[in-house]
């Protein structure tokens, strides 16, 4: 029977008590039971002092392989939400409602937008379509900061990136968008062509988010020359509410080539963050000094309030976003 050291048993509780998210043991570790020992190999049982991590006839019973049922039990648990947070959640969806209303009767296609000194997203002056869609939008915003102040979900960025337990990540799944102030994510309705379904996917698993764009039918029933968009971005948590972002790349889906009906996927690599630094650094050495001289943008997200039906966050560029799951029944009338 071939025991550990003591400097290696100390190690493995040194590591067991400080890691918590890996729950196999280290390289060294799982070597252990083939080592060429004088010790008879064939039993294949190998014990620790110090520990109760056995192999024994090839079973593994171990304190981390319970560590590993403990993680994996922590699947998403009802959410106890405030009967305030609940009338706030009711009245923001009454107010994104409102909007869309006055949206539809004030929309022109020359909205403009918002100055702004970085590459990033800019903020859509709702203003220039109509005193009442600037006011409401307001509302929104307000009315989002107040909700977080209940925010029922501790750790909204839990298991984000972890192969094992993406799926018990309170952000995994689909999103719905429902509002957001950022112009690139606002699409007006031109012809009479309805409002593209615009969500978001998270794959926790995988570490990464993909919004995904799809454009409806025209007015006389065929598909518009640019169909879909998807835009896959790796996510990073780097605290319990912030999620950092990396654009990988974008997919389009395409009905036409050139004057021919023909449906076909265009792949749009993202430049990786070095080049874009560097770009950003050239452009400020030119602009050095002036107004408008470009900064890298900010990309991330800071998780303002989740739940099993309601997500809001605000982006590194200050704008906001509403997202819903499909499921929730408030949300319907919306869908249409």
């Amino acid at each position: 029977m071939l025991k550990l050291t003591t400097t290696a048993a100390s190690a493995f509780l040194l590591w067991r008590t400080c890691g918590g998210f890996e729950i196999r043991p280290p390289s060294t570790m799982t070597k252990l039971p083939t080592l060429t020992t004088t010790t008879n190999l064939l039993q294949r049982s190998i014990s620790f002092t110090s520990t109760s991590l056995q192999y024994q006839n090839g079973d593994e019973y171990s304190d981390i392989a319970n560590a590993h049922v403990q993680k994996s039990s922590q699947k998403l648990l009802p959410l106890v939400i405030s009967p305030e947070g609940t009338k706030l959640k009711d009245l923001l969806v009454e107010k994104i409602s409102e909007f869309r209303e006055i949206k539809e009767r004030d929309q022109t296609t020359h909205s403009k937008r918002r100055r702004s000194s970085s590459q990033g997203p800019q903020k859509i002056d709702f203003y220039s379509v109509s005193t009442d869609l600037g006011n409401k939008a307001d509302e929104i915003v307000e009315l989002c900061n107040k909700i977080a102040t209940y925010n029922p979900t501790i750790e909204p960025t839990k298991f984000v990136g972890d192969k094992e337990l993406g799926d018990s990540s309170p952000l995994q799944g689909a999103w719905r968008s429902l509002f957001t102030t950022a112009a690139d994510a606002n699409f007006p309705q031109k012809g009479g062509q309805k409002a593209p379904k615009v969500q978001n996917v998270v794959n926790a698993k995988g570490g990464t988010i993909t919004n995904i764009v799809e454009f409806a039918p025209k007015q006389d029933g065929t598909d518009p020359v640019l169909k879909k968009l998807d835009v896959v971005i790796k996510a990073k948590p780097t605290s319990s509410n912030r999620v950092e972002l990396q654009f990988k790349y974008a997919k389009a889906v395409l009905t036409k080539l050139l004057w021919f009906n023909f449906s076909w996927t265009l792949y749009i690599p993202v430049p990786p963050p070095f080049i874009v630094r560097s770009i950003v650094f050239v452009s400020r050495l030119f602009k050095f000094g002036r107004k408008g001289a470009k900064r890298v943008p900010n990309g991330y997200f800071d998780i303002l309030y989740l739940d099993n039906d309601l997500r809001i966050h605000k982006t590194g560029e200050d704008n906001y976003f509403v997202q819903a799951r499909e499921s929730w029944d408030k949300i319907k009338p919306l869908l249409q």
